[in-house]
């Protein structure tokens, strides 16, 4: 009896990448307003009901694997993060961990399925739009977790922001550089020194950088 609940668990995960695969598949082919919500469920072997049971917004068909964890990614290390550390300092570790092991959320990564994804949200305003719900995602459950540990609310907002407006940045960077062909290796050793450059700047400020003379 114990396995009954991983195994409707297993089987819901099995259902919910089968439906995400097809939709990329049907995307792909035929553009995002071209594939109906009801073919992609024949073609994942599920009705249409039970393809709204599992993603309630079409877009999420093939954003929520692939991105919605990474939304819960920056509270959850700084949250983690030892005693004497800083968020951005734990969070610049996390990121150069990722770009070693090619993690996606770092944009460091040649999966396919991947760069898939990254090509239709190119040119699919209704995905880009909702990854960009997913990312004020993000900056809100940071700025949560930096007030849950007394940080007056104004300043986890704006220490909030500059933190994931950098990693933006860079992983925009990285995955550009990706899909271009620039091969990973090098990607890599240009992704480590700007990062450690970005959160440089972080942890120092701006100072004089940039005054015009």
């Amino acid at each position: 009896m114990d396995d009954h609940p991983g195994l409707r668990e297993r089987k819901k995960d099995t259902t919910r990448r089968q439906l995400s695969a097809a939709a990329l598949t049907l995307f792909e082919a035929h553009g995002f307003e071209g594939a109906s919500c009801a073919a992609i469920a024949e073609a994942a072997n599920v009705s249409k009901k039970t393809l709204f049971n599992y993603f309630s917004l079409k877009a999420d068909l093939v954003l929520e694997i692939a991105r919605r964890p990474h939304v819960h990614e920056p509270a959850d290390v700084v949250r983690a993060r030892p005693p004497g550390q800083s968020p951005h300092a734990a969070l610049r570790d996390h990121h150069l961990a990722g770009l070693a092991e090619r993690r996606p959320s770092t944009g460091l990564t040649d999966d396919p399925d991947v760069l898939r994804l990254n090509r239709i949200i190119d040119v699919t305003p209704e995905l880009a739009h909702r990854e960009a719900q997913y990312h004020q995602d993000c900056l809100r459950l940071l700025v949560q977790a930096l007030v849950d540990e007394g940080t007056p609310e104004l300043v986890a907002r704006l220490v909030a922001a500059q933190i994931h407006g950098t990693h933006h940045v860079l992983v925009t960077e990285n995955t550009r550089r990706v899909m271009a062909g620039d091969p990973l290796d090098t990607i890599h050793a240009d992704a480590v020194v700007a990062t450690e450059h970005a959160y440089h700047l972080l942890e120092h400020g701006l100072g004089d950088l940039l005054r015009r003379s």
